[in-house]
């Protein structure tokens, strides 16, 4: 995927100050820090093409060192609402916003208890299986949404599990940096 150079340029920023806030936060695992752009920052850019067109404002939930929605919102311009319940966390993402100039808020608090009107996008990455992801990020939908979930070598599993509970149209697309990974697209998400 080719960045234009000003999204690029912040994405590097955004990656340096994360580098730095990770000696005493631990926003990322210390193994990583050497592969930050791919395992996390690329992990995260293979969204932009699975965005919905024209889209204007998009959720993350529960956004941890700014994967995906901060990456996105660098990238693409799409303003993002950035749920993350870890103060300390969320401290991080408000500099990390601020020194990018990234279109986006940051919500300290729990997923349930967040204050977000829906959107036409929901994201998340790593933050929980499908039965206890699917009821967290319903209510943020918008009528037409879709949400891109990033997940791995468990998905079937837990598509599984959620179709007990739920209807939904489900895309799964490869991932690009995870051989076990897959962006699940999920639309039309309802409760039996």
């Amino acid at each position: 995927m080719t960045l234009p150079a000003s999204a690029n340029a912040r994405l590097r920023q955004f990656e340096d100050l994360l580098l730095r806030w990770n000696a005493t936060l631990n926003l990322i695992a210390v193994r990583d820090s050497a592969v930050v752009w791919h395992r996390h920052i690329k992990d995260s850019l293979q969204l932009v093409a699975l965005m919905p067109a024209g889209i204007d404002r998009a959720i993350d939930l529960g956004t941890g060192g700014g994967f995906p929605g901060l990456v996105l919102a660098i990238a693409t311009g799409v303003r993002f609402d950035l749920i993350e319940a870890d103060q300390r966390k969320a401290a991080f993402l408000r500099t990390a916003v601020l020194e990018t100039g990234a279109p986006a808020m940051v919500h300290c608090c729990r997923i349930e208890d967040a204050a977000v009107h829906p959107a036409p996008l929901v994201t998340a990455r790593a933050l929980a299986p499908l039965p206890r992801l699917l009821p967290l990020a319903v209510r943020f939908v918008a009528d037409g949404g879709v949400c891109l979930l990033l997940k791995g070598a468990k998905v079937e599993q837990e598509l599984a599990q959620a179709a007990q509970d739920w209807t939904m149209s489900v895309d799964r697309i490869p991932s690009q940096t995870s051989a076990d990974g897959v962006v699940l697209r999920i639309s039309g998400l309802a409760r039996h």
